[in-house]
């Protein structure tokens, strides 16, 4: 069977879900990626919310937010709702009112699994067409539109773990370029407001690993 691959959120760790996908022969990559949850193409990218993390974001109007940003980064975003939506508190028609919005308005497709299982069956099957039929292959700077080269550097930052979109902000603010965050010691990126010293540990060696002096 041919290795599929899928770039996926580090905070997006269900265990249940990363076994599947193991078992569907997909190479996983963890990243904090500025958007969504698991990255299948340069061109689709799905956000996974359990039917009560999409109750709350409706109730406290994230959802919206997120979706304008999972529009603007891939020409194919999905929403994947996991669980039973009988299971809201929210109306029926509220939540089916919201799923036509975001079809609607924000051109994402909602698609409703069942449980973890289902799920990880709806991104393998995803990533075969996307990598084995169409021929493409996971990118995490996936936007449609073109970067200013401020979003640039902000991309190349988030993808390092333990930097979230306000810390590569203030990176940038601090250091003025990407290249002047490689250079900075952990000391020095300990200065960061939120940085302490494992987390600049942690920033820090990833930044510097040299590859060819670990293999």
């Amino acid at each position: 069977m041919q290795r599929l691959s899928m770039l996926i959120d580090n905070r997006e760790r269900n265990a249940e879900i990363m076994d599947s996908l193991a078992s569907f022969n997909v190479e996983m990559s963890f990243a904090q990626l500025p958007v969504g949850d698991y990255i299948i193409s340069d061109r689709m990218c799905i956000e996974r919310k359990t039917v009560q993390d999409f109750e709350s974001s409706i109730i406290d109007a994230r959802l919206f937010d997120q979706a304008t940003r999972l529009r603007d980064a891939f020409d194919l975003p999905v929403i994947i709702i996991e669980g039973r939506l009988e299971d809201c508190y929210v109306s029926r028609h509220a939540i089916l009112g919201t799923i036509l919005a975001l079809y609607t308005d924000y051109n994402i497709q909602v698609i409703n699994s069942a449980d973890p299982s289902e799920t990880s069956y709806i991104l393998s099957k995803f990533a075969e067409r996307e990598q084995l039929i169409e021929r493409r292959l996971p990118r995490i700077a996936g936007r449609k539109k073109a970067y200013t080269m401020y979003q640039h550097q902000l991309l190349i930052l988030e993808s390092v773990p333990g930097i979230g979109p306000e810390t590569a902000k203030k990176l940038i603010s601090h250091f003025s370029s990407v290249k002047n965050v490689c250079n900075a010691d952990v000391d020095e990126l300990m200065k960061i407001d939120k940085i302490g010293s494992k987390k600049a540990e942690l920033i820090h060696a990833v930044l510097n690993a040299d590859q060819k002096a670990m293999q």
